[in-house]
């Protein structure tokens, strides 16, 4: 029976580590000191202190993906800034301080540094929503996976937004074009299911971009190129009809598709 008045005793469990020193009176030296080699001394004597700290944090983000020596000096890196930006006159303890400083360095390094295909950062969150609702459905696993609506039920999310997080799932990693589709052995390497190049498409934009150059040239010109290459006449007929000779009509249609090819090349560029 609790007595009224008396505080309730905590629930709450606590994980004391032997990686916690006690740099107070270090902290209270530092902030007294001015900018200089004594002070810069002192910081990194505290820095050291809490390396270990650090190291336990890094290590709590190992997963295989990502060597465990990086994922340190990341860690390290977020220790050195806590240092440096940690007030004492607070009067919060520096470890409640760190923690969230050094942690947020590690995800920040996985965010920035270690997705194959740059994902917005919001749809990294997502992602991370969509995977803890699917873990919570795991034991119902339906074969053909969870639904978008299940998850959107469980995550809170629009159906939208799940299938954004669903599509961001595997863009950690790059899969091998000459891996199989799949989970399955024996399947078309990935690269059979790709397209290639469509020559036309290079057609359309060469001929969409002639289109007001052709416009433009004179009726004479208009009317040779129309000859050559729309009715396959050759130099001879051409000048028959036009009244000139055949190296007349080559040189004209030289000098065309030269200053046609000229024009479209100073407009791409």
């Amino acid at each position: 029976m609790t007595h009224v008045g008396m505080p309730m005793p905590s629930t709450r469990r606590t994980y004391p580590h032997d990686d916690a020193p006690d740099t107070a009176a270090l902290f209270r030296r530092i902030a007294a000191l001015p900018d200089g080699p004594q002070r810069s001394a002192l910081r990194q004597e505290v820095v050291c202190a809490w390396m270990p700290m650090a190291t336990r944090l890094a290590r709590r983000f190992s997963n295989g993906r990502e060597p465990l020596e990086d994922l340190r000096q990341v860690a390290q890196l977020g220790l050195v800034k806590a240092v440096s930006r940690f007030d004492p006159d607070f009067g919060s303890a520096f470890e409640a301080f760190a923690i969230p400083t050094i942690v947020g360095e590690v995800k920040r390094h996985f965010r920035d540094n270690l997705w194959a295909v740059h994902v917005p950062r919001r749809v990294q969150e997502l992602r991370i929503q969509v995977r803890t609702a699917d873990r919570e459905l795991r034991p119902t696993l339906d074969p053909r996976g969870h639904p978008a609506s299940e998850i959107a039920a469980v995550s809170g999310l629009t159906e939208q937004e799940v299938r954004t997080g669903q599509a961001a799932l595997h863009s950690f990693t790059t899969l091998s074009l000459e891996g199989a589709r799949g989970h399955y052995e024996g399947k078309d390497p990935l690269a059979e299911t790709l397209g290639c190049a469509e020559p036309g498409f290079d057609r359309i934009v060469d001929r969409e971009a002639l289109r007001p150059l052709l416009r433009a040239l004179p009726e004479r010109d208009r009317r040779i190129l129309y000859m050559r290459f729309f009715r396959e006449m050759n130099q001879s007929c051409i000048g028959e009809e036009l009244g000139l000779s055949q190296m007349h009509v080559s040189r004209l249609i030289r000098r065309i598709c030269e200053s046609l090819r000229d024009q479209v090349m100073e407009d791409a560029a």
